[in-house]
């Protein structure tokens, strides 16, 4: 690998850190301002008392709010992933690291990513390689991603939407789903197949699991979008080429499948599944668990906090904790269980795009 491409691979982990941290990423709406949980006058239980384990592939999770992938493969992003692995510590939930490419291809940043074990010695973390490098590099690669920071799980993130919009792209995407499936079949540890902000659609969603994914990671659009994050990154070059990539962000800015829709279409399969993409709350966590959610993945909301100190993740998480007890309560659900079978109405655009063909366990 040459070495000028390995340091672009990093400083390009290094940008997007910085414009999202920095800048308006987020476009569209996810769908959650369409779901309405029935509030429960009558709830029968205690709020001091609510329960938020719960259980997913096999692993006990305190909460089922997840830290979602962000960082790493800088040397500057590697506090970040250490304030966020020792929150997950801290509070019995789970967290993903970000694209381990860059450490996969200079070994000497893989501290970035490992110091999430290292701080985390207990917590379920999640290895993330791209789908195009797994196909590029085979198990192999997956097999060192997992090493690296001792993984509970791997995702395998699809981000084509990206790709499309980077001039130094990955444009060609055949092969990919055999590659997951040579994967799923090579290795015993789980594989997450994760969207980046784009959705994951039903026949997509299907055909992961036929390939042996153990759950799919929807990331559906309404959160931060990678195509303005490229479109503002390309911006900052003033070549004729990167100009055009950024007119070509700010056309998909809004491209993709609401995450509620997303979430409906993938819980439908019957796959287990992690919310993701436009969650800023608990309440949100709330509605995504009432729709079939077995984890709550959340990014954005906690990178500016990570980016301060230890004592800011730790209130963030608080509030959104706070926020998903006094949901329950006021839905009459002491468990998150109880809360799968909580009743909602969905309304808007969501509804009219989930359709009669996306049934949705709407309870009335």
């Amino acid at each position: 690998m040459a070495r000028d491409k390995t340091q672009y691979t990093s400083s390009r982990k290094l940008d997007h850190l910085r414009i999202c941290a920095e800048s308006d990423v987020g476009r569209g709406d996810a769908g959650f301002s369409d779901v309405r949980l029935v509030h429960n006058a009558l709830p029968e239980c205690d709020m001091a008392a609510i329960d938020r384990r719960t259980r997913f592939l096999s692993h006990a999770f305190s909460s089922p709010l997840f830290i979602s992938a962000m960082t790493g493969g800088h040397p500057e992003t590697g506090i970040v992933n250490a304030r966020l692995a020792r929150a997950a510590e801290r509070y019995g939930i789970g967290m993903g690291v970000g694209s381990q490419r860059a450490a996969l291809e200079d070994p000497s940043l893989a501290d970035t990513f490992a110091v999430a074990r290292d701080e985390a010695p207990n917590a379920f973390l999640v290895a993330n390689i791209g789908a195009v490098q797994l196909r590029d590099h085979g198990v192999a690669w997956a097999e060192q991603a997992i090493e690296m920071i001792d993984a509970d799980a791997i995702a395998v993130h699809l981000n084509f939407l990206q790709e499309a919009i980077q001039p130094e792209g990955d444009h060609d995407a055949t092969g990919c789903l055999e590659a997951i499936r040579e994967l799923c079949a090579g290795i015993k540890t789980p594989v997450i197949v994760k969207e980046t902000g784009s959705g994951i659609a039903t026949q997509t969603a299907k055909a992961c699991a036929g390939a042996g994914a153990a759950a799919i990671d929807v990331a559906g659009a309404g959160g931060t979008s990678w195509a303005a994050v490229e479109s503002l990154r390309a911006g900052r070059n003033r070549s004729a080429r990167a100009q055009q990539m950024r007119t070509l962000g700010e056309d998909f800015a809004d491209w993709g499948i609401p995450t509620v829709v997303s979430l409906c279409e993938v819980a439908a399969t019957g796959s287990p599944v992690i919310a993701s993409g436009g969650i800023r709350s608990g309440i949100d966590m709330a509605k995504a668990l009432a729709l079939g959610a077995g984890l709550c993945g959340m990014a954005l909301p906690l990178l500016a906090p990570a980016l301060e100190s230890d004592e800011a993740v730790g209130r963030a998480i608080d509030t959104f904790h706070r926020q998903l007890d006094a949901a329950m309560f006021l839905t009459g659900s002491a468990r998150v269980a109880d809360l799968r079978k909580a009743r909602l109405f969905i309304t808007g655009r969501t509804r009219q795009m989930i359709g009669k063909e996306h049934p949705v366990r709407i309870r009335t």
